[in-house]
């Protein structure tokens, strides 16, 4: 599914890098989001790790300069892509704390506060659900029985975080 210009979609937007914001923009446009090919076009490298159970990913500065999400291989495709999302959000947002790395834990906790990893989970969502194309799926299945499921489905996130987008 294809969208529009959708750059007022993006909490935080005003705290973007102007040429993050259109890189984000762009991927914004096409759904389910190419969340790979959105952290390689931010310069980051996505690698699938053997993480303990209850992390969930991870950024760190790589040895070329650069850096990479770590997303545990064992978790659902659905929680790694939004994964990719949260970390890349914190590349965005919070870029000056990453310094030796960031874990998250399955619920997305880290050294960061509590408000900082509120941001990246908002971001994350912003850039795995975009807001407009969300709306968009929502009307086109008008009159249908689809749901939360089918929404969850065409995304490709977890119906549990379809529910906080769409609530």
């Amino acid at each position: 599914m294809k969208r529009g210009n959708i750059l007022t979609d993006f909490s935080y937007s005003y705290r973007i890098n102007p040429k993050e914001l259109e890189i984000l923009t762009g991927f914004s446009r096409e759904v389910p989001v190419k969340v790979g090919a959105l952290a390689g076009a931010l310069g980051l490298r996505v690698v699938l790790a053997t993480l303990p159970m209850n992390i969930s990913g991870l950024i760190q500065p790589a040895e070329d300069g650069g850096f990479v999400i770590k997303v545990n291989r064992f978790e659902p495709k659905e929680r790694q892509r939004f994964t990719i999302a949260h970390e890349i959000a914190h590349f965005i947002l919070h870029r000056d704390k990453i310094q030796a790395g960031l874990v998250d834990s399955v619920l997305y906790r880290s050294k960061l506060s509590s408000r900082l990893e509120a941001e990246a989970n908002r971001l994350a969502a912003d850039i795995i659900m975009p807001k407009e194309a969300v709306i968009a799926a929502m009307q086109e299945m008008q009159g249908g029985d689809e749901g939360v499921d089918a929404l969850a489905q065409r995304f490709q996130v977890s119906r549990q975080a379809m529910e906080i987008r769409v609530s």
